[in-house]
């Protein structure tokens, strides 16, 4: 018996050790398996692919977020070049700081909302305009905002019964403005001036001290002048209907009253001589309609035509002849009670002013003034 017959008789049907149908299936079962290995392997791949696709897409969306998250809110040098910011009248802190970044010149409104708040300086921080750097550190932005020095303004002060001439001179040149261009702004009605000032700046430019910027022009300049000027007027109650009595009598306190003490008693001095019918006879509204500023005035003034001479024309004058502040429009408002109908500063350079109910005392006092004048002469 050959080795082979052996196998046979060892496995029953030759080497396959099965019939020929069943080693069919099996192979086919076989087939089916590594299908099945190849399709999971597959799945599996696909699934680790996507799942690092999602992976990625997921960096790449919050990438950003991060990196806004880890990155420097602030810049670290000093800057560079420069930049105008304007810090508004009651600006917060956090407007402050998003004008700051709009500018260019702090990172992050974040940046200088921080400084503010590790530094008390930031507190008193003054509304104006400020020269800065480009993308400075939040510290040295508040290094230049903290010291007023750094306030790019121009001042301008404009005393208390200023004629309007002087004025408009002062104006022009605290703040580099053409004088035509200026004059013409007075006249031109687009300053805000109210109705009692029938279209003339005269007695409405409001005396005080201003700060303007470098943007500034001739009407913005007066028309915040009159504004002021309406603001107080507001504050003293002054109807709109006696404002511009108010303002001409107040004008005259300015240029008569000597010093504030006696403004009270020189507006009811104005008040009884209306009110009985007397002239003013006041030298300051001749002057005025003269163009001089001397504390006498002559005969051939006296005789002058303008609706301004008080001499020659009873009640107020025409207009304002100055420009009154506070207290002359407060004391035109409520005259103190009295029955003067008389006055004369006797002492012009220390404004002494004495008041009589009658012509004779009066010209006691008229004869100490004209002794002063002796003894000044030129005035």
């Amino acid at each position: 018996m050959s080795d082979t017959s052996s196998l046979h008789d060892v496995l029953p049907g030759g080497f396959s050790g099965a019939p020929p149908g069943r080693r069919r299936a099996g192979r086919q079962q076989r087939k089916r398996r590594k299908q099945r290995r190849r399709r999971t392997t597959t799945v599996l791949l696909v699934s680790l692919v996507v799942a690092g696709g999602g992976v990625y897409g997921a960096y790449l969306a919050i990438s950003p977020i991060v990196e806004r998250l880890t990155e420097p809110k602030d810049y670290a040098g000093p800057g560079s070049g420069e930049v105008l910011v304007v810090i508004p009248e009651g600006a917060s802190g956090r407007v402050m700081a998003q004008e700051l970044a709009d500018k260019g010149v702090v990172k992050t409104p974040v940046a200088f909302i921080d400084a503010v708040a590790a530094d008390k300086r930031g507190a008193g921080i003054q509304p104006g305009n400020y020269n800065l750097k480009l993308e400075m550190s939040a510290a040295g932005a508040l290094d230049i905002l903290a010291d007023p020095a750094n306030r790019i303004v121009a001042k301008v002060t404009i005393p208390e019964g200023t004629r309007l001439a002087d004025a408009l001179n002062v104006i022009a040149k605290k703040l580099d403005l053409d004088p035509k261009e200026l004059r013409a702004a007075a006249e031109s009605g687009d300053i805000g001036l109210p109705k009692a000032a029938k279209g003339n700046l005269e007695g409405f430019l409001y005396p005080a001290t201003y700060e303007f910027g470098p943007d500034v022009t001739a009407e913005s300049a007066l028309a915040q002048m009159v504004k002021r000027g309406q603001q107080t007027y507001d504050k003293l109650g002054i109807p709109d209907n006696k404002l511009r009595k108010v303002v001409i009598e107040a004008s005259l306190l300015e240029a008569e009253a000597g010093t504030e003490q006696y403004m009270g008693k020189v507006a009811r001095v104005i008040e009884n001589r209306v009110q009985s019918g007397m002239n003013l006879q006041f030298d300051s509204t001749v002057s005025y309609a003269t163009g001089k500023f001397n504390v006498t005035t002559t005969p051939q003034d006296r005789e002058s035509n303008s609706p301004y001479n008080t001499y020659k024309f009873p009640g107020l004058p025409a207009g304002p002849i100055s420009n009154p502040g506070e207290a002359a429009l407060a004391a035109a408002l409520n005259p103190t009670p009295g029955k003067w109908k008389f006055f004369v500063t006797t002492n012009p350079d220390t404004g002494e002013t004495k008041f009589a109910n009658d012509f004779a005392q009066h010209q006691v006092y008229v004869k100490e003034f004209q002794a002063w004048l002796q003894a000044n002469p030129g005035n």
